[in-house]
């Protein structure tokens, strides 16, 4: 039984305990009327409470057995119904951050700011800087004359003299000279005030530039490993922190010692003793000050790190917002949001809860001590150890000072909160990419032979899964070449290796017969144009987003792209070339986006032009439009064309073939009509093609002679070419 026991569930020993508890306490109760019942009916009695019991642990028992053995059962079936992870899905848990910036789980290994480094993003600011200094000290002293001057005016008021003095100066003469002086530190506080928030922006402007530039110059690798939302945040919430903490936060600062140091002064001057008191209640506020300002700086990182998360998910949502609405998934998107939001106020009420206690135990202390203060100055005032306006004048000064010490408080624990995010800036700015973009050898022009010799590759965040092992192939100049192959064998990764997004672990890939890593990256880039099959445009007009790619080309070289890229809808628009695209081409269909994006291409006059399924998105006209308008191009012999495409219309215009296979190497390579034979990959592919009909457009399953379809394809796209052409007027 206690084997038995030990098996059941806590809380159902718990259930059963109560119900036995039960029927003790039941025959207890019978015991106790003994006297009134015959013993063998009260035995009785007993027994059948404690039978009933134990029956019902019993049933619970069980119940507790069959409802573990259901979820037992049904979490099977589940895991049945999963996928089952492969061998790849092991080698991609294997995953490589190192390129990832730090984390609030990850504070522990940042790096320090010191406070040379911190002051130093003030540097060039020492000028206007030590003018708005001067301006602080030249303030100050005016309003710690205050208390003095009051007391004064008491200690005048409360006179017997016939004809009082203050510093020989009469009544009138005194309040004149007072408000001249009170004149001079209002205009010295708005100097003061003026050239501070000054300073503070132009340190915030050359810091946000200074970091987008680093950013920008990062490798692919710190772009998969980090976030967005987090570096926007250390773009724009970082800067303005540190900014307000080199600036405002140490004028307070400098304002707060000068008025202690000042104020402490003139109370030692007016009594020791009294001063004396004062001091008592410094200590404890130092210390409470440090304690403070450490657990501040803590939370600022913290609370950083969430408005990254929750910059991101805005971004991304927002940016995404037809797909959660198609998907009636506001509400989820809502509930996601608000969850970021309630981290950030759940740290802010952490720091308000920090900053009640420790500015209301201050203010505590303040107020006890000047309640002492008045206790004795008052005593020392009736024995005539000092006047009442210098116990006035001593008790504005311990406003003063307690203020004071307040203010220097709040600086330490703002100072903390800007060296938090000058942490998370310096991580940033201090980190070096391993693809340097200004070295290496200038070109000003490249033929276009490429060449891929024995490549190995992986991707630095998933080290593990190769995409290339051994890959090797060439390209002659002027030439266009069509890459193919199954979904995941690479095609599109050999469009990021040419423009070296990242390198490659082995073997090497050479333009013009020079290995990439020895060109400058920049020159290398202008060489190469690219059309992606997800195109992306930047906010503007169409115009500005043909002329990205050369941005000092003429208004006619842009329309001259535009009209070889068949953007013929241009005309539709009451703007013409000027219509604003909206954000990321929000207000253009697809492929429209993709004839522009083609157009910009086509303006930069690259050596090497990537096509990654570039007209996968045009209707077969325009495709026909655009393809003639590549071919052209091809014909002067000086553009080599690299095209990812499965359209079997789209492979077959190649000169050569490649295809991949799933494993990132070289399966076939040839022309359409070597590779059409039956046995190869490259036929198989595409008999799966035209009997589902993916990839193929009307009239593309023919079975005429190669060389005869492209002849009535390019005359037919030549007449449509020439059509549209005429319709288009580019100038309205």
């Amino acid at each position: 039984m206690i084997r038995r026991a030990s098996r059941v569930p806590a809380q159902l020993r718990l259930n059963g305990a109560r119900h036995l508890g039960i029927a003790s306490l039941s025959s207890s109760r019978l015991q106790s009327q003994s006297s009134l019942l015959p013993v063998a009916t009260c035995r009785s009695t007993v027994l059948s409470i404690q039978t009933r019991g134990f029956r019902h642990t019993t049933r619970l028992w069980k119940q507790t057995q069959q409802d573990t053995t259901e979820a037992s059962d049904k979490r099977q079936q589940q895991n049945e119904l999963e996928f089952k992870p492969t061998d790849r899905a092991a080698a991609a848990a294997k995953v490589n951050l190192s390129a990832k910036l730090s984390t609030r789980d990850e504070e522990a290994a940042m790096k320090k700011v010191s406070a040379k480094e911190f002051f130093g993003l003030a540097r060039g600011e020492a000028l206007p800087f030590t003018a708005a200094v001067s301006l602080l000290l030249m303030s100050s002293g005016v309003s710690m004359s205050i208390p003095f001057t009051i007391g004064k005016i008491l200690d005048f008021a409360t006179s017997t003299e016939p004809n009082p003095m203050i510093f020989g100066l009469t009544m009138t003469q005194f309040y004149g000279t007072l408000g001249v002086v009170f004149v001079v530190g209002g205009m010295a506080n708005f100097g003061r005030v003026l050239l501070l928030r000054i300073i503070g922006e132009r340190i915030v402007a050359k810091l946000r530039t200074r970091l987008f530039r680093r950013t920008m110059a990062q490798d692919g690798e710190f772009f998969d490993a980090n976030r967005h939302g987090d570096l926007i945040s250390r773009l724009s919430s970082d800067t303005t922190i540190v900014g307000k903490s080199l600036t405002q936060n140490v004028s307070d600062g400098l304002r707060a010692v000068v008025s202690a140091t000042a104020g402490l002064s003139m109370m030692a001057w007016v009594s020791l003793k009294l001063t004396g008191i004062m001091m008592c209640i410094v200590p404890p506020i130092a210390l409470g000050a440090i304690f403070y300002g450490r657990y501040v700086r803590k939370l600022s990182k913290k609370t950083q790190e969430a408005l990254g998360d929750l910059t991101k998910v805005s971004e991304e949502r927002l940016g995404n917002v037809r797909t959660a609405q198609a998907f009636a998934g506001e509400q989820m998107e809502v509930r996601r949001y608000s969850e970021r939001v309630r981290e950030i106020f759940n740290l802010a009420k952490k720091e308000a809860i920090a900053s009640g206690v420790f500015f209301g135990s201050t203010g505590l202390s303040g107020n006890l001590t000047i309640l002492a203060i008045l206790s004795i100055g008052g005593q020392m005032v009736t024995s005539g150890a000092i006047s009442i306006g210098e116990l006035s004048s001593f008790l504005l000064y311990t406003g003063y000072v307690g203020s004071s010490l307040v203010g220097m408080s709040g600086f330490y624990s703002e100072l903390m909160k800007g060296l938090g995010a000058a942490t998370r800036l310096f991580e940033l700015l201090d980190r070096e990419p391993s693809i340097k973009s200004t070295v290496g050898k200038q070109i000003p022009h490249v033929k276009g032979i490429i060449e891929f010799d024995n490549v190995s590759f992986a991707y630095p965040t998933r080290p593990a899964i190769k995409i290339f092992d051994g890959l090797s192939f060439s390209v002659k100049p002027g030439t266009n070449i069509a890459i193919c192959g199954p979904s995941g064998g690479g095609k599109s990764t050999i469009s990021q290796l040419l423009l070296r997004y990242y390198d490659v672990s082995q073997g090497a890939i050479r333009i013009d017969g020079t290995d990439l890593r020895d060109y400058n990256l920049k020159r290398l880039r202008k060489q190469i144009a690219i059309v992606a099959q997800e195109p992306v445009l930047f906010s503007g007009t169409i115009a500005e987003n043909i002329a990205y790619a050369h941005p000092s080309a003429s208004r006619g070289a842009v329309l001259e792209a535009a009209r070889k890229a068949n953007c013929s809808f241009v005309a539709d628009f009451p703007e013409g070339l000027e219509t604003n695209v909206g954000t990321r081409g929000a207000q253009l269909s697809g492929g429209q986006k993709q004839r522009i994006a083609i157009a910009r291409a086509l303006l930069k006059n690259p050596s090497i032009l990537i096509l990654d399924e570039a007209t996968s998105a045009l209707d077969g006209k325009s495709e026909v439009a655009v393809d003639h308008a590549i071919q052209g191009l091809m014909r002067t012999e000086t553009l080599t064309t690299l095209t990812v495409a499965h359209k079997i219309a789209t492979i077959r215009r190649a000169d050569r073939i490649i295809v991949l296979g799933q494993h990132g190497t070289v399966v076939e390579e040839g022309t359409y009509a070597e590779l059409s034979r039956p046995g190869t990959e490259f036929s198989a592919l595409m008999e799966f093609q035209r009997s589902t009909g993916y990839g193929t457009s009307k009239g593309e399953v023919s079975k005429k002679p190669e060389d005869e379809e492209r002849a009535e394809r390019s005359e037919a796209g030549e007449e449509k070419a020439k059509q549209e052409e005429e319709k288009w007027n580019p100038l309205q």
